[in-house]
């Protein structure tokens, strides 16, 4: 397995986090075994998509040898959300929809451990063997906040029900995070979401550019296809259009946003 799976937290502090999502949480970094990387593609410019990234956020930057893309962010998005201090210009109050706050006295930029980084392939190994998920980060959002799967600690995501806002994410306390399609960035459509730990994207319910619901789909909602930042085709993720257990959430659509497992490595 290739370094890529090498998430680094960059606070000192991200080990005594209690993490709402993760019995686990401390360990926060997942280092993969170092492996020969003499067959990485040399890439000599950043995939279109990045363009895309909130820049307030999120810094990308290609490696020297151009075989590596070197990712990090400050983990705050660039939409509202009940999880801004109610002094910030970013708050609303969704509490009148049922939203229910994880802890009520964290903030959006208010604790330990929301800034990331980590490193991916420039050109992702879809050669390689598949990967499951883990509890914490699993990619980062053009919004420049971090994507987590379908758990909630050693459970699945019901217990977290209430208390995720209208994008599908809460902070508790550590990293703001999404569980579901983020609405202010996808709303069944074919938008950018993010990036994942394996250098894959991943690209909304819809399909580019038929604007349909993709067909062919493997078991991580991945396929070959033209993207709005691609016309020549590339493997890319899309939410799968499926709605988990909607009537638990304060909103009326629940669509997980990745449950895996990676192909890229």
């Amino acid at each position: 397995m290739k370094n890529i799976f090498k998430l680094i937290f960059l606070t000192i502090t991200v080990f005594s986090l209690n993490l709402a999502c993760s019995s686990d949480d401390e360990s926060s970094s997942s280092v993969a075994d170092d492996v020969d990387d003499t067959d990485d593609v040399v890439v000599t410019e950043l995939h279109a998509a990045f363009a895309e990234f909130n820049s307030d956020a999120v810094t990308v930057m290609l490696s020297d040898d151009g075989t590596d893309i070197y990712i990090e962010t400050t983990g705050f998005p660039n939409h509202t959300s009940i999880y801004w201090h109610p002094d910030n210009e970013l708050y609303i109050d969704e509490s009148p929809q049922g939203v229910v706050k994880t802890t009520q006295d964290t903030y959006i930029g208010g604790g330990t451990g929301e800034a990331s980084s980590f490193t991916v392939d420039a050109s992702p190994d879809l050669d390689g063997a598949t990967v499951a998920t883990e509890l914490n980060t699993i990619g980062i959002a053009v919004s420049g906040a971090a994507i987590f799967n379908d758990q909630e600690g050693a459970g699945d995501l019901d217990q977290a029900a209430g208390s995720l806002d209208y994008n599908g994410a809460h902070k508790g306390p550590g990293v703001y995070h999404y569980h579901l399609e983020p609405k202010s960035i996808t709303n069944d459509d074919d938008a950018l979401v993010g990036i994942l730990l394996d250098g894959v994207f991943l690209y909304g319910r819809r399909d580019y550019p038929s604007n349909e619901y993709p067909s062919d789909l493997d078991a991580s909602g991945g396929h070959f296809g033209p993207t709005p930042h691609n016309e020549d085709g590339e493997y890319h993720y899309h939410i799968i259009n499926e709605e988990y257990n909607a009537p638990l959430y304060a909103y009326d659509e629940a669509i997980v946003l990745f449950a895996g497992p990676f192909q890229g490595y």
